[in-house]
């Protein structure tokens, strides 16, 4: 039985090692990057996200999503498949894993949550809400964005799009607050309110949403200059084989 845990963990941590070194083998071709959304409780986070993905065509992933596709056993093969089309095998292992187990371990989890993320991250013109996948992906074509607000304002705004009293708001962004900061101890042993964990931390208190959009927009365009400009450099040293 031991022998069979160590198994899993060693194929999760081959493939993704896999995964790195084809990356970095690969000719290089145009690459976009992968916007990571944090927010507080209550701020509009997911409003963000819908408006940026309109304006810039970028595909949205919300913790939801991701925690759904790291966790569940009968999740569609394809769909993993179509982040990388060489990972059949762990797919096959991890499912067949996960469906008679029907649980994981905080290490197997974050393992698979990496797995997930990273290829998300690979295909690139995604936004990301949540799951710390700002402490997952590399540096290179992220950009890092944190929304903060009050907490008045948060609960005001929590209380107006759930229909909520404002003592039930209250709660809720409590109760959140809590959740989020022990996710981040418990699986990154990070903190998820420090600001150098972020590339552009927003007080919602000061900027309306399109005035947020217009600052991630300007940022983004910035990264993906970076990055291509990246990746035009390497490809000289890739066709070398150096």
């Amino acid at each position: 039985m031991e022998g069979k845990t160590r198994s899993i963990q060693d194929i999760i941590q081959e493939q993704v090692q896999n995964w790195e070194r084809r990356q970095s083998e690969k000719q290089a071709k145009v690459r976009y990057p992968t916007i990571t959304i944090s927010r507080q409780p209550g701020s509009p986070g997911r409003q963000l996200a819908e408006a940026l993905a309109a304006r810039l065509g970028y595909e949205i992933y919300h913790r939801k999503l991701l925690h759904a596709m790291a966790e569940s056993a009968e999740i569609s093969p394809a769909l993993l498949e179509t982040m990388d089309e060489k990972r059949g095998h762990f797919l096959d292992r991890w499912i067949t894993k996960t469906a008679s187990e029907k649980h994981l371990w905080p290490e197997e989890y974050r393992e698979l949550l990496r797995t997930v993320i990273l290829g998300v991250g690979e295909k690139g013109k995604a936004i990301i809400v949540g799951r710390g996948a700002n402490f997952i992906l590399p540096p290179q074509g992220r950009l890092r964005v944190r929304i903060v607000a009050s907490r008045e304002l948060r609960i005001e705004h929590l209380a107006q799009e759930y229909e909520l009293s404002w003592r039930e708001a209250e709660r809720r962004v409590k109760s959140e607050e809590t959740d989020r900061k022990a996710f981040t101890r418990k699986y990154f042993q990070a903190d998820w309110e420090a600001p150098e964990n972020y590339d552009l931390v927003i007080n919602m208190d000061r900027i309306v949403l399109d005035g947020v959009v217009e600052l991630v927009c300007e940022a983004i365009k910035r990264v993906e200059v970076t990055l291509q400009t990246e990746t035009s450099a390497a490809a000289p040293r890739l066709n070398r084989g150096g």
